[in-house]
Order: C-alpha cells, then sequence, then structure tokens
C-alpha cells in the first residue's frame, strides 16, 4: 500500500493540471479545444507542413477470369483460413526453441531437446495435420517459408540433418508436394499475400 499511495497522489495532481489546462484552453478563444501540431519540412526552400498517414490498403472486386475465377478465389481464403494458425505455431515454437538450443552448450543434449520437441509436436497436431488437404499442406509450405524466412527443407536441414531433409523431400515428390517451394509475395503468391494480409488484420 505504501507503493500504491505515492502514485495515486501522482495521478491525482496529474488529473487537477489536466483540468486546469482545459480550462484555461476554453477560456481562450484564439485556441480551440482540440488541435493538432503539425510537423514541418524544408522543400525547395520553404518550411512545409507535413502529417503522417497510415498505410491505407486498397483491394479491388477479384477478377472471375479464367486465370483466377472467383470461386477458386473463396477456396484460397477458405484454405488459408484454416491453416494460418498453424504457421503461426511454427514460428513461435521455432523462436522458442532456438531461444533454448542457445542455453544447451552440448552437441549430445541439443540433439535430444530436439528430439523431444519433435515427439511434442507430432502428439499435439499429427492429427490435425493428416487431416489437411494435399492443396492445404501446400500453401502451409509456402506459408512456414513467409513466416520464418526460410523453406521447409532448410528447417529440417538445420535442425535434423542433410539426409532426414532430403528423405522428407523425397516423400514430399511424391504426393505432388516440394519442401524447397519459396514464397514470392510479389509473383504467383501475390494473391495469397493479399489473403493474409486480409486475415492479419481482422477483416476475413
Amino acid at each position: 500500500m505504501k507503493l500504491v499511495i505515492p502514485i495515486l497522489l501522482f495521478s491525482f495532481s496529474l488529473e487537477i493540471t489536466l483540468a486546469q489546462t482545459d480550462s484555461s484552453i476554453a477560456g481562450n478563444d484564439t485556441l480551440p479545444r482540440n488541435f493538432y501540431l503539425l510537423h514541418t519540412k524544408e522543400r525547395n526552400g520553404e518550411s512545409l507542413p507535413e502529417i503522417d498517414l497510415k498505410e491505407v490498403v486498397i483491394i479491388g472486386r477479384q477478377s472471375t477470369s479464367k486465370k483466377f475465377p472467383f470461386r477458386k478465389y473463396e477456396r484460397l481464403i477458405y484454405n488459408l483460413k484454416k491453416i494460418y494458425p498453424y504457421g503461426i505455431v511454427v514460428r513461435a515454437r521455432l523462436e522458442q526453441v532456438n531461444h533454448e538450443l542457445m542455453n544447451i552448450p552440448d552437441e549430445k543434449e541439443r540433439k535430444k531437446y530436439l528430439r523431444q520437441v519433435e515427439k511434442n509436436v507430432f502428439r499435439e497436431y499429427e492429427d490435425d495435420v493428416r487431416n489437411m488437404t494435399i492443396t492445404q499442406g501446400k500453401l502451409l509450405i509456402k506459408l512456414i517459408d513467409r513466416e520464418t524466412r526460410n523453406t521447409s527443407y532448410e528447417l529440417i536441414r538445420f535442425y535434423r540433418g542433410n539426409l532426414s531433409a532430403s528423405f522428407w523431400q523425397a516423400i514430399a515428390r511424391i504426393f505432388g508436394t516440394n519442401l524447397k517451394a519459396e514464397y514470392d509475395p510479389y509473383g504467383e503468391d501475390a494473391v495469397m499475400e493479399i489473403i493474409l494480409q486480409e486475415i492479419e488484420a481482422g477483416r476475413l
């Protein structure tokens, strides 16, 4: 309670100061009650007012052309909304794993820790991943690259070695997927990026 009293006193004095400031402004007709202080910037020898605007994303109506029909767009939204949480989980888990590995200097203990993490992840998410479609799996591979800045192949090679990476890449190829697939937000994955930004903004 001894710590709380000074905080309450400070808050009370601050409120009084603000109230006095508001009343003095209200009594002065030359100053508006609400105002915005503009910053200035030198342009061609003149000081001009400048204001920072928030980024505005404008998305046009999706084309219904043969290249990307609307139903395909709706299906992509459905699939991305389903797999997006898993991409976030992968990113968070990798950050946690990297943090823990920094505190484990012994190589044998590091491998033991990684095996345990792998078992935990399989136990927790195996059913979810098995229920994904091949399309959702391909999108998740792209999403992992977007969230971690590394392809799935690179992550497996780094944490489990070249042999494991090559093995799982061969398995992925059998099912028509590619663990080396990279995310291209300005090229073939541009529509995917727009949808992901809308999901992250809470508009989808």
